[in-house]
């Protein structure tokens, strides 16, 4: 802008002659625009390059920084997801394992009742056994008592001799005893 500037102060100072076009070489304006260039840069490298480079390289710096923990959370993520995973499929190995003792443990105890069922049939069976035996023998004393009296009673008739019932009662005993057992 500068040299706009200039040449437009150059092109319009003077007598009022023209001295030559636009595109002719006129050293003077050469070396001027030169300096102002030279000034220009020295003063905007000075006062504006740096703190812009500054800012610049401070900004690349941030988000370097930035990137460098996105990427850090991004592996943290990652581990703490695999952890993640890790610790479900162990809780799932677990509840597995819970559920498979449970019912080896239900099934085992299944079979302990079972058996604990078994014994006690088998002891009521044999109690019943006992109690039909005692009651089969009870009935069998009971009956002889009853044959022997009966047969006392119709022998007392029948001979009528002088045998009293403690007798009769001896003989009938006795002839009982000798016949078969019939258990």
């Amino acid at each position: 802008m500068n040299i706009l500037i200039m040449a437009a102060w150059l092109l319009l100072s003077g007598d009022g002659e023209h001295k030559g076009g636009l595109l002719d070489i006129d050293p003077g304006l050469i070396f001027w625009t030169v300096i102002t260039f030279s000034l220009l840069l020295l003063l905007l490298g000075k006062f504006a390059w740096g703190p812009i480079v500054k800012t610049l390289q401070e900004r690349e710096e941030k988000i370097k920084n930035s990137l460098e923990e996105a990427e850090k959370a991004r592996r943290d993520a990652e581990s703490l997801m695999a952890k993640n995973n890790e610790v479900l499929a162990q809780a799932e190995r677990d509840a597995q394992d819970i559920a498979r003792k449970a019912k080896e443990a239900a099934d085992r105890l299944k079979g302990e009742i079972a058996e604990q069922a078994k014994l006690e049939a088998s002891k009521l069976i044999e109690n019943a056994k006992k109690e039909i035996e005692n009651e089969k023998n009870s009935a069998l004393l009971s009956l002889r008592q009853q044959v022997t009296e009966m047969a006392v009673g119709a022998a007392g008739k029948i001979i009528s001799a002088n045998l009293d019932a403690g007798k009769h009662k001896q003989l009938v005993d006795d002839f009982i005893r000798q016949m078969p057992s019939q258990n």
